[in-house]
């Protein structure tokens, strides 16, 4: 499952090659290596980009690090806390941030995203695609269901906004959930939706045309309390892919005509609150979000 990721980073490596830096000789005897989850998704929307944002960081923070994925699929939460555990089994997660998340465990603040997971259009029954055509405030969906996985951040960002939410332990369960209508919306990051719509051709599904919910949120590296060294690797590498433009254009890569297509600009946009923001989020640096009238 994993090839078609591995094979899109090879053909990252000329493009950084082409910005003049040199990816460092690796041994794998000397390699620190770093596991990271294999999650439950048949197609992640986000393996590919964040495995290539991943090795770019590394690449520009100069130390010498391969990567591999866990033997055994898991859930965020379990990757979560077998990292604060120190089993050995997992080293990194990427996930939205959250008070607990950032108690638990090491955070990289820069959203690896640029907070695009905050940007939310929803999934709904293909039999149904003007079911949103007319909600305009969050009263308007509170007679409705969402689908969420119960370990989400998105899950209580939604509940504290008053909204219902259905949830569930099976993340390909919820696509089989709406398209039998025991959900009626699946709220989808902008990232996600239409990727995870083709991936789930076989399922009457489609993507409300009307709608975008935003909320603050982002997206980082975690890491292990016990591990300050990588967590400063990796912001390295980061701040010089930030400072550079290889993360900016990485970005654009994979998500440039993704947010052209959803025609954000054009949807009714309902503002979400999200009471779990840490307060040590980046909101201040500007060139870290995402935003629409500069993309």
């Amino acid at each position: 499952m994993l090839r078609r990721p591995f094979l899109a980073l090879c053909c990252t490596w000329p493009m950084l090659a082409g910005a003049g830096t040199r990816m460092p000789a690796v041994s794998p005897g000397r390699a620190n290596t770093l596991i990271y989850p294999r999650h439950q998704g048949e197609d992640d929307p986000h393996l590919e980009y964040v495995l290539a944002l991943l090795q770019l960081a590394l690449l520009r923070s100069g130390k010498a690090y391969a990567l591999r994925s866990s033997d055994q699929r898991m859930v965020q939460t379990r990757a979560i806390r077998e990292i604060e555990l120190g089993t050995g089994s997992v080293d990194i997660v990427w996930t939205m941030t959250n008070r607990l998340r950032e108690a638990q465990l090491l955070p990289v603040r820069i959203p690896l995203d640029r907070g695009l997971l905050g940007w939310r259009v929803a999934l709904v029954g293909a039999a149904q695609p003007q079911l949103l055509r007319q909600a305009r405030t969050l009263a308007d969906l509170r007679t409705l269901s969402a689908g969420q996985m119960r370990d989400w951040p998105d899950t209580a960002i939604l509940q504290d906004n008053g909204l219902r939410v259905e949830t569930s332990s099976n993340y390909e369960g919820l696509f089989q959930q709406l398209a039998i209508g025991r959900i009626d919306y699946f709220p989808r990051s902008v990232i996600e939706a239409g990727q995870e719509l083709a991936s789930h051709a076989h399922l009457p599904l489609a993507i409300d045309a009307y709608l975008v919910m935003r909320y603050p949120a982002a997206m980082y590296f975690f890491v292990s309390k016990q591990r300050p060294q990588l967590a400063r690797d990796l912001e390295t590498g980061l701040e010089k892919a930030l400072a550079d433009g290889s993360f900016q254009q990485l970005f654009l890569q994979h998500f440039g005509k993704v947010v052209q297509h959803l025609n954000l600009g054009q949807r009714r946009v309902l503002e979400l609150r999200n009471a779990g923001l840490p307060p040590e989020t980046p909101l201040h640096r500007k060139e870290l979000w995402f935003n629409p009238s500069h993309f």
